[in-house]
């Protein structure tokens, strides 16, 4: 079956502020990941995913974090509502694949990845700002000895996600972040919860895709009423819905994206996860 989603509220309006130098890939790393969100088949009149501005948060309190650190000096950039057309000129010199391109032709991109991290690191799915990115094809299965097991063809649909992400600059990307993170603040303040800091929200959301357990070989599914399908195994099945998702872009995808997370994770000096 096919992956229809439903169609993204464009970005509301919000305050000016302030982003020095390069900028944006980060927007690009967390997007990729919400193509592991996308359902392997659809349940019946599934109800529209909530907007960028009208997230609703579910977990507790992240513990509070140091003061942050003053970002990098550099000339100032248009306001958050402003900021697509610089941020996609600073995208531009990150990868030289011609998909991410395409990616940082979307609207909202700060807000579109503070959105989407925020989601991730609740476990829920941040389809709604990722319309842009449903895969191609359909959803495929396998019949073998009387077990049902996702197809290849249907991990492939997500061999272009991982090669993207493969090809971004960890070096460039930590700078990135740095001085983007008072413009992705200014986003956070807009769907946050108080007494959080983004710094956190991102190292859970990264936290929570390096914690999904890879299995080897292939991935038994069962048709089951409501869902139409989830895993057959147990540990897998009761995954959180991220961890799920993520899994569904095949055990290759799935670890590649890990490594590349994982290099970030270290990199960028995130505060540890907490749950």
């Amino acid at each position: 079956m096919s992956d229809p989603l439903p169609s993204a509220p464009p970005p509301q309006p919000a305050a000016p502020s302030r982003l020095p130098l390069v900028a944006g890939i980060v927007v690009v790393v967390l997007i990729g990941l919400g193509t592991a969100w996308f359902l392997l088949r659809p349940r019946p009149e599934e109800p529209a995913a909530p907007t960028p501005t009208a997230l609703t948060p579910t977990a507790t309190p992240t513990p509070t974090a140091p003061a942050e650190e003053p970002p990098p000096q550099g000339p100032p950039l248009p306001a958050l509502d402003q900021s697509d057309p610089r941020t996609r000129e600073l995208l531009g010199a990150m990868s030289s694949d011609p998909e991410f391109q395409k990616w940082a032709a979307n609207e909202g991109l700060v807000r579109r990845f503070t959105a989407a991290s925020f989601n991730i690191a609740e476990g829920e799915s941040p389809r709604a700002v990722l319309v842009f990115l449903a895969p191609q094809g359909t959803f495929q299965v396998v019949e073998r000895n009387g077990h049902t097991f996702i197809a290849p063809e249907s991990f492939a649909r997500y061999d272009t996600v991982a090669r993207v992400l493969g090809s971004l600059d960890t070096q460039a990307t930590t700078q990135a972040y740095r001085m983007l993170k008072p413009l992705i603040n200014q986003a956070f303040k807009e769907i946050g919860p108080p007494g959080q800091r983004f710094d956190a929200v991102l190292s859970r959301a990264i936290q929570r895709m390096l914690d999904t357990p890879v299995p080897e070989g292939d991935l038994e599914v069962v048709d089951t009423p409501g869902v139409n399908y989830a895993y057959a195994a147990p540990e897998l099945e009761q995954l959180s819905a991220a961890q799920k998702h993520l899994l569904r872009m095949g055990p290759a995808n799935a670890r590649a994206i890990q490594a590349k997370l994982r290099e970030l994770h270290k990199a960028l000096g995130l505060p540890p996860a907490g749950r």
